[in-house]
């Protein structure tokens, strides 16, 4: 199969129509939204649908999202008492935040993994939310990359993935956020966050103070109700460890590690601060950004990831950030991405 990618320029979406008839006949599209890059199938054809972890290699007990156009997508897809997500849909939506909620008979299980809830989410992109009323259903989308590696966050690392085993990629640039939606679970009592992202625990209990955030680990024999709970993810190809601690500490930690590996080519992931004061010639560093800007080192993480991966390093080290607010979010993905190992 050979891979075409097309580009919107403009907001010109008439070329999405190509995109649509894929769709629609049961095909694969990879396309924008402001989080990551998705792999998208039509919703609610389970043929489809399984067409989506053949060509991530993801396990089907892995629960995809539902993307959705408009609020009536959200009353069709689920079932039961929807007085908080219309609440949390008016205040965060179009934008990065699933709800999980009990499913309607109109989703296949292949969906849910089996779950009796579905996970729906509003995409702010403007293509992703044109695309799926062009298709006039809901679009299955995990993130398009191979399982397992950093979510791509442009269409050139999604190509990379991909290649040969889909019809075609949407470009649609670069997206804004780099991390997964946050992802809420709205079954139960009070609001729970199953996976952290922009829309953060703080701004949650804003709305319900009682919100809480789930930090346990989903054991082999559990069935996950969120993407991203249960198997390994963000990972890049070399092997990579988190570096904390004051900024004195992480800059002697960072020099001891380098002369100790002096013959491995080694990656470095940090903010602006510490790579300021740390010079080594035979390093690829990568600035994150400014500690005080988390919305920059989001958006920078997976990319950094699969830049330093695409120079060949050996080993990749990564900043430690405070788990305030969004840094919530970045320290999930980046414990995932290095297997919770720390210098």
């Amino acid at each position: 199969m050979k891979t075409k990618i097309i580009k919107v320029k403009d907001d010109n979406f008439n070329i999405l129509s190509q995109a649509v008839e894929i769709l629609d006949r049961g095909d694969l599209v990879a396309f924008p939204t402001e989080t990551v890059y998705g792999l998208g199938a039509d919703g609610l054809n389970p043929q489809a649908v399984e067409k989506i972890f053949l060509a991530k290699g993801r396990p089907q007990d892995n629960p995809l999202i539902l993307h959705i156009s408009d609020f009536r997508m959200l009353e069709d897809l689920s079932s039961g008492d929807l007085t908080k997500a219309k609440i949390l849909a008016e205040k965060f939506w179009p934008g990065p935040m699933t709800l999980v909620l009990k499913k309607s008979n109109l989703v296949p299980d292949i969906i849910t993994g089996g779950l009796d809830t579905v996970a729906l989410r509003l995409p702010a992109n403007e293509i992703a939310r044109n695309l799926i009323r062009k298709l006039g259903r809901p679009i299955a989308a995990p993130s398009a990359n191979i399982s397992g590696r950093p979510s791509p966050t442009d269409a050139r690392t999604t190509f990379e993935d991909l290649d040969g085993k889909i019809p075609l990629i949407i470009d649609g640039g670069s997206t804004r956020v780099g991390l997964e939606s946050t992802v809420i679970d709205l079954t139960e009592d009070e609001p729970v966050i199953l996976r952290p992202g922009a829309i953060t625990l703080e701004m949650l209990r804003e709305i319900f103070p009682s919100s809480s955030i789930d930090l346990s680990l989903v054991s082999a024999d559990q069935v996950p109700k969120s993407p991203g709970q249960k198997y390994k993810h963000y990972a890049p190809k070399a092997e990579a460890y988190l570096l904390k601690g004051s900024l004195l500490e992480k800059v002697n930690k960072l020099s001891d590690f380098i002369k100790e590996n002096s013959d491995k080519k080694i990656g470095i992931m940090g903010s602006s601060q510490l790579l300021s004061l740390f010079q080594a010639s035979q390093i690829e560093a990568i600035d994150l950004g400014p500690w005080e800007d988390l919305d920059q080192v989001a958006s920078k993480i997976f990319k950094g990831l699969r830049d330093l991966d695409r120079k060949n390093v050996d080993i990749i080290v990564v900043e430690a950030f405070s788990e305030a607010g969004l840094g919530l979010a970045i320290m999930n993905r980046l414990k995932k991405s290095t297997g919770n190992k720390y210098l």
